[in-house]
């Protein structure tokens, strides 16, 4: 490994020391650094896998956790961002698994009734709101019974 292609090893190291990267965003950042030597960017992703600084499993777990907690999107619009990341299926469901259910479902409640309140009195309320909760990433079967006690009266 020559000087160039070490340097930038160790400032993707300190990178990686301090917040989560996948695979595909660490193979990027090589690139860029290392002006588009794909061999010297494998080279370098190689040995930030092979000492444990990068890991997909992990990275989609912490994605996972982090978007449905902070952010409040359901577990289908992470999938998809996983997906676009480039993470292999069973690494995606793993990190999936790891979602709080309870936390997910109370964030998607408060979600809806803030919504509900705010299209109050809309002849389209209930189909707005359909699809502000598709739009966060949760699926119509978890989503139906929800806005439907909204529209109903009966929460």
């Amino acid at each position: 490994m020559d000087e160039r292609v070490k340097k930038v090893l160790d400032r993707l190291e300190a990178q990686c020391a301090r917040r989560e990267y996948c695979v595909s965003d660490i193979r990027r950042k090589a690139l860029e650094r290392l002006e588009g030597d794909e061999a010297a960017a494998a080279e370098v992703v190689e040995a930030l896998v092979r000492e444990r600084y990068v890991d997909d499993a992990r990275y989609a777990a912490a994605f996972a956790r982090e978007k449905s907690a902070v952010t409040g999107w359901g577990p289908v619009k992470i999938r998809f961002a996983l997906a676009a990341k480039r993470i292999a299926k069973a690494d995606i469901d793993a990190g999936l698994a790891e979602m709080e259910p309870e936390r997910s479902d109370a964030r998607l409640d408060r979600l809806l009734e803030n919504r509900w309140k705010a299209l109050a009195g809309e002849p389209d309320a209930k189909l707005r709101l359909l699809r502000f909760a598709l739009s966060r990433g949760y699926d119509y079967d978890t989503i139906r019974g929800r806005v439907e006690r909204l529209a109903s009266g009966k929460e």
